[in-house]
């Protein structure tokens, strides 16, 4: 039978990076990070209406002033609740699922061919990755909230 070897503890992070961890508004500025893209898109829509409505005609959802509509209002919604640190976990489903549901709709690289699905590709998994993100800004916000720091 192999015998296991104890792993020595990692080692501790760096004085810096514990000082940015622990400063109280990096958790406020990485989540801004997460969902600024979503607020400045709902914010276009807003000032270009007739282009949202435009945007998701071409993307073949109907009627298409409805789901400008829902678009705006998820991508106003999720981020406002994921910012106050309140249903984190509703806010960051919501962002998390119309973005698997934009990146499938938006980015078919099985459809492609060449250029065009190279790039469809890197889109589609970039939008996975940032879904990811959603689901570690609800772990963090859970954790937290049991440790009674939220």
């Amino acid at each position: 039978m192999p015998r296991l070897v104890p792993v020595p503890p990692a080692p501790a992070d760096p004085r810096f990076v514990d000082a940015i961890l622990d400063w109280p508004p990096t958790w406020f500025v990485a989540r801004l990070l997460l969902v600024g893209a979503y607020l400045v898109g709902a914010l276009a829509k807003l000032g270009d209406w007739p282009g949202a409505v435009a945007e998701q005609a071409h993307f073949g959802m109907t009627p298409p002033a409805l789901w400008a509509g829902v678009t705006i209002a998820v991508e106003l919604i999720g981020p406002a609740l994921i910012l106050v640190g309140r249903l984190v976990w509703l806010g960051a489903g919501m962002l998390g699922v119309f973005t698997v549901l934009a990146a499938c709709l938006a980015n078919p690289f099985w459809a492609l061919q060449g250029p065009a699905r190279f790039a469809a590709t890197n889109a589609f998994f970039e939008h996975l990755g940032l879904a990811g993100g959603f689901v570690l800004a609800a772990l963090v916000a859970e954790h937290a909230r049991r440790e009674g720091r939220m």
